[in-house]
């Protein structure tokens, strides 16, 4: 069985696709850890690669598809894969389905992780996270103890300069541009199953997990 998981930043798709490939026995993967594993790994594809991200720019698409080649390749694709945060374009999409037919493997669902925009606002905002520890609090959903101060090391929180309102709001206008139409390219192959993403992860899953099996 192979799923993509789609939705806007801020959706909860790393949590939902993590919880589906152990559930279901599948192959996590995303571009960003595919990537990582690329690059240390140091292949030549890992090393082209490098170059654009040490440079910080986007990866070309040839080389993030030949990469996933690559990891097919590695893994026989038997067990089957949950891609997360990828494809994010409908070149992507059309390349990633030209691959599939390659090594015949064959696409079960796209799963879209549908929540309102100032929902996705409320949580990309709220995360701070510790300067010292690194540890990650949601001053809604998982405050610390103390204002300001991790639980874990007393040191002081911080918002990332990708966690700020104007920027989690650019980041979602890019989505909305590049991204959404994927929604019509997936229902029009009759693929796109879309479920509500509010919720706890729990609820959430459970709706995913219903739309992949039903």
């Amino acid at each position: 069985m192979n799923l993509i998981l789609l939705g806007a930043p801020g959706a909860g798709k790393g949590t939902q696709a993590q919880r589906l490939a152990e559930e279901l026995g599948l192959q996590h993967l995303s571009t960003g850890d595919i990537l990582r594993k690329a690059v240390k790994s140091g292949t030549d594809l890992g090393a082209k690669a490098k170059g654009f991200m040490d440079a910080g720019e986007l990866v070309p698409d040839r080389i993030i598809m030949e990469i996933i080649a690559e990891r097919f390749n590695e893994d026989g694709g038997e067990e089957g894969y949950v891609f997360d945060g990828f494809p994010r374009t409908i070149p992507q999409a059309q390349a990633l389905d030209e691959l599939m037919v390659e090594f015949g493997l064959h696409l079960r669902a796209a799963v879209n992780i549908s929540v309102a925009e100032e929902e996705l606002i409320n949580r990309l905002t709220g995360r701070r996270v510790c300067r010292s520890c690194g540890e990650t609090y949601h001053m809604v959903y998982s405050p610390p103890s103390r204002l300001g101060l991790c639980n874990r090391c007393g040191g002081e929180l911080m918002q990332r300069s990708d966690d700020t309102e104007e920027t989690v709001r650019n980041r979602l206008e890019v989505y909305y541009r590049q991204t959404e139409p994927l929604l019509n390219y997936y229902e029009q192959k009759g693929l796109l199953e879309n479920v509500s993403g509010d919720g706890s992860i729990e609820e959430v899953f459970s709706r995913v997990i219903g739309a992949v099996r039903g």
